[in-house]
């Protein structure tokens, strides 16, 4: 499965030999930024919201009215037939979950945010945790070990560079974390970053864990969404009934950080970071 989300696109993703890779120009970069700065704006109101008391449809009715004051459209609204805006992804729920009124959130929460939106045919794709009032100090770690493993993987992109290399580095970010916090965590395996640009989901899938030099080569033009999700607990994970909410299988908490980023001459650029 891809994260972001929906799941189905795993397999078709990760085979990535012998299909094309989208490549943008400057001018469609500047529209994909156009987008992303939509999703920032969407994630700024829903962080600012989060609060006990407040149910995830809420959090989720503040993002699609953003959105859609801003010319956009929500772009995870109907897709396979996910009936929200956003992911709200509470606790031990990791990726996917769905907005509801009876999801209200309480003191100590973490919850994850996946916003995703469509400006001019062009997509925006971001996700970052939230803290509910007071949270530990172990689920702090968790979520800055996942931002760093996020910016660790953006730091990695570069012309020329196989898709691995960023990869690579986010596990090396991970491990580095985990020692530095005296502590292991859980790597989730099924899900990870893909492709995005006219679609929302596209060539290649990158996993967050893997040794360098594997896979394709990345080109000024390509737009790729990094996601790293780690865990307190296992890796393993278990898909609830209502087809779409991923949760631990150990019911350990999660964390999960998304930006969009486009492999340019000057550097990676990150489409979905505030102005």
């Amino acid at each position: 499965m891809t994260g972001g989300l929906l799941g189905g696109l795993r397999t078709a993703l990760s085979s990535w030999r012998g299909r094309m890779i989208e490549i943008k120009t400057p001018a469609q970069l500047d529209a994909m930024r156009a987008a992303g700065l939509v999703v920032a704006s969407a994630l700024a109101g829903v962080a600012a919201a989060a609060r006990p008391g407040v149910s995830t449809a809420e959090l989720d009715e503040l993002a699609e009215q953003t959105i859609r004051d801003a010319g956009a459209v929500p772009s995870f609204k109907g897709y396979h037939g996910f009936p929200a805006s956003i992911c709200a992804s509470v606790n031990e729920q990791i990726v996917h979950g769905i907005p509801s009124r009876s999801q209200v959130l309480a003191e100590g929460d973490l919850i994850s945010v996946d916003c995703g939106a469509i400006l001019d045919d062009w997509h925006g794709d971001s996700a970052v945790t939230l803290y509910v009032g007071a949270v530990t100090d172990a689920e702090r770690a968790l979520s800055d070990a996942t931002k760093a493993a996020m910016e660790a993987g953006i730091a990695a992109v570069a012309p020329g560079a196989r898709l691995t290399d960023v990869s690579h580095a986010i596990e090396n970010s991970i491990h580095a974390s985990a020692k530095a916090h005296g502590r292991e965590y859980g790597i989730v395996r099924e899900y990870g970053g893909h492709g995005i640009g006219s679609a929302m989901h596209m060539e290649p899938f990158l996993p967050n864990y893997g040794k360098p030099g594997k896979g394709p080569r990345l080109r000024t033009g390509m737009a790729i969404a990094i996601e790293p999700m780690l865990t307190l607990g296992v890796e393993e994970t278990v898909e609830l009934e209502d087809g779409w909410t991923v949760v631990t299988a150990d019911g350990s908490r999660a964390a999960h950080w998304e930006h969009t980023v486009a492999v340019t001459d000057d550097g990676p650029w990150v489409l979905t970071a505030p102005e």
